[in-house]
């Protein structure tokens, strides 16, 4: 590993520990050159994914764009961001249980209907406009009867 004071290669590990959410070793470092400490985190190197999009373009899957289609759908919305980022988490971890190397955006739009339709049903019809390109207004009303059906029941 190489420092970021000194660029040296030599280095001792002075601590291990597992990080809080077990998906990562954090180390602590000393440089055996210029003795200052530095951190390191191990991680498991993932597959790469590519993205489906609707007009056969691939794209390289960045769980970003994700949070961020999220975030837009629940402003102004009494959603935690803890909660976002639970439920971004559960939809990369379905993704990579469920992908080889391809997956569509179809079907990554339904993964994370399904995860804001547990937060929050306003959030949920304002992503499922965009996903499922309403078209007039009685495509919207068709879908909120859905939602209402489902509380009713």
């Amino acid at each position: 590993m190489r420092c970021p004071y000194c660029d040296s290669l030599d280095s001792k590990v002075v601590d291990s520990r597992v990080s809080e959410d077990n998906t990562s070793i954090r180390r602590r470092r000393e440089c055996l050159k210029c003795l200052k400490r530095y951190t390191t985190y191990e991680r498991t190197e993932i597959i790469s994914i590519r993205v489906i999009k609707n007009n056969d373009e691939r794209q390289t899957f960045n769980i970003a764009k994700i949070k961020n289609g999220i975030l837009k759908a629940c402003e102004k919305r009494p959603v935690s961001t803890e909660s976002i980022n639970q439920a971004v988490d559960r939809i990369e971890k379905k993704i990579y249980a469920n992908a080889s190397d391809e997956i569509s955006s179809k079907v990554i739009g339904e993964y994370v209907m399904e995860e804001l339709k547990n937060l929050d049903n306003v959030a949920y019809v304002r992503f499922a406009s965009v996903h499922r390109q309403f078209k007039d207004i009685n495509t919207l009303y068709d879908e909120i009867g859905k939602i209402i059906n489902k509380d009713v029941n």
